[in-house]
């Protein structure tokens, strides 16, 4: 078990943040300290936190300007400030500023711990099953956890391949619910002809082939957790009814007369861009805003590049332990060229690349040649570059050196498109390279090596 997090407590006064901390520690809480701000920071620099509890009133750096700090630097980290009943109005403030809560002086102790036990990140941040090295996909598990503490709608969006069901059952699984069944549907893989039995059940006879009645996902997930994956794939007509779902929880099936109450956590993903698909008419406002209750952006894996090695080992253990290949690891050329690559199917596509990994191993440290990872021509989905086809085979680069002339004009082609995108946005920006990354989904070194690209090429001229 993962050692349990501290509290952080900031107070100038020595004999105020001794009592404070006999409290949290009697209580069985792990604690920290700090006689200021500056110290809090350099703290907060080198060792996580579940939890920072600051005085306001401090020398040199109060604790409004801590808080704003905290709030800069990591976002995540819910920070309960003390203060006397004369600084009611910069409690106020400190609310405003980002704080969770804040406790009027003198306070009990008993005061103090339900503080410290609603704020608290949960123990389960640190999850063994989850891979968050990054600080990106720190502050992402962090909110995660904070959300997954209450019934409120999830909605989760990001690229394809990016881990979007792996937040969605984090969530369930710390959760209150995580007793409860955990159900999911595609809605792009099923038939809009049967979607609607799928989800919402239906009565014997409500349809030729119906010959009992049979229970919808919403109801398999009865005190549970929903997760609708890609809803922006739902038909419009669709829609409406879960329109009414969502606004009544509660259920009808499909030849059915009596609505079924339904007590159920509901999340929902798109790959999409939501606010586009609203504008386009694939996505229903009202729906929208039903879903877009706590959104969660899950980064690229590009976004998050020290998640990419301890991400790959934790795969290469996986699929090794399945082959029966146990003590896989490696190479430092391997782990080189695993953070060079961009990664266009995020971390699906690293999967599988030490899927393959595994089988081309010749001994059991594993070299770059072992990945075969092939260079990246496409851009993101985002970007709005047409992917190369399904049936291509995607070992076509082992089996033969030579590629086709056709296949050859299709890829020159594809970066044909994708310069002339990566060109127009940039002009549309005025030249701003963090805008045009931002627009393109792209961090701004990857763009930075391509502009260098097409200079190189005589297609740019600075």
């Amino acid at each position: 078990m993962a050692q349990r997090l501290p509290v952080l407590v900031v107070e100038d006064d020595p004999n105020l943040r001794e009592a404070v901390c006999d409290t949290l520690e009697l209580a069985g809480q792990t604690v920290v300290s700090a006689p200021g701000g500056e110290e809090a920071l350099r703290l907060l620099d080198g060792q996580p936190v579940c939890l920072v509890v600051s005085d306001v009133r401090m020398m040199p750096m109060d604790g409004i300007t801590l808080l704003k700090e905290i709030r800069t630097r990591y976002a995540h980290l819910p920070v309960v400030l003390m203060t006397a009943y004369a600084d009611v109005d910069r409690a106020v403030e400190a609310m405003r500023s980002g704080a969770c809560d804040f406790l009027l002086k003198p306070f009990e102790p008993q005061a103090l711990l339900q503080h410290v036990k609603r704020y608290r990140l949960p123990e389960s941040l640190d999850d063994d099953r989850i891979v968050a090295s990054d600080p990106a996909s720190r502050n992402l598990f962090a909110l995660a956890a904070r959300v997954a503490q209450t019934d409120t709608t999830v909605l989760l969006t990001g690229e394809s391949g990016v881990g979007k069901e792996v937040v969605a059952r984090y969530i369930h699984n710390h959760s209150a619910r995580r007793e409860g069944p955990f159900v999911a549907i595609n809605c792009a893989a099923i038939p809009d002809s049967l979607l609607e039995a799928t989800l919402f059940g239906y009565e014997k006879g409500a349809f030729t082939g119906a010959q009992q009645a049979q229970a919808g996902k919403f109801e398999q997930a009865q005190n549970g957790t929903l997760l609708l994956d890609e809803v922006t794939e739902m038909p419009l007509g669709l829609q409406a009814k879960l329109l009414r779902v969502l606004q009544e929880r509660e259920v009808e099936r499909v030849g059915g007369k009596k609505p079924v109450a339904l007590d159920i956590r509901l999340i929902a993903t798109s790959n999409r861009d939501m606010a586009e698909a609203v504008a386009k008419g694939v996505l229903r406002e009202d729906v929208y805003y039903r879903l877009n209750v706590f959104p969660l952006l899950i980064p690229a894996l590009r976004q998050r590049p020290d998640d990419i090695v301890p991400l790959a080992t934790h795969f290469l253990v996986d699929h090794g332990g399945r082959s029966g290949r146990t003590g896989l690891r490696l190479a430092p050329s391997a782990e080189e060229a695993l953070r060079r690559h961009t990664w266009p199917g995020n971390v699906r596509e690293l999967e599988n690349v030490m899927q393959r990994a595994v089988i081309f191993a010749t001994d059991d440290v594993v070299e770059a040649e072992a990945l075969h990872l092939a260079p990246v021509t496409i851009s993101r989905p985002s970007v709005e570059i047409a992917a190369a086809p399904s049936s291509a085979n995607p070992y076509a680069a082992f089996a033969a050196p030579a590629v086709p002339a056709a296949e050859q004009a299709k890829t020159n082609n594809m970066r044909d498109l994708e310069r002339e995108h990566i060109l127009e946005t940039l002009a549309s920006v005025g030249g701003s390279r963090k805008l045009a990354g931002e627009r393109l989904g792209m961090s701004e070194r990857t763009l930075r090596h391509k502009l260098k690209q097409y200079r190189e090429a005589g297609f740019l001229n600075e």
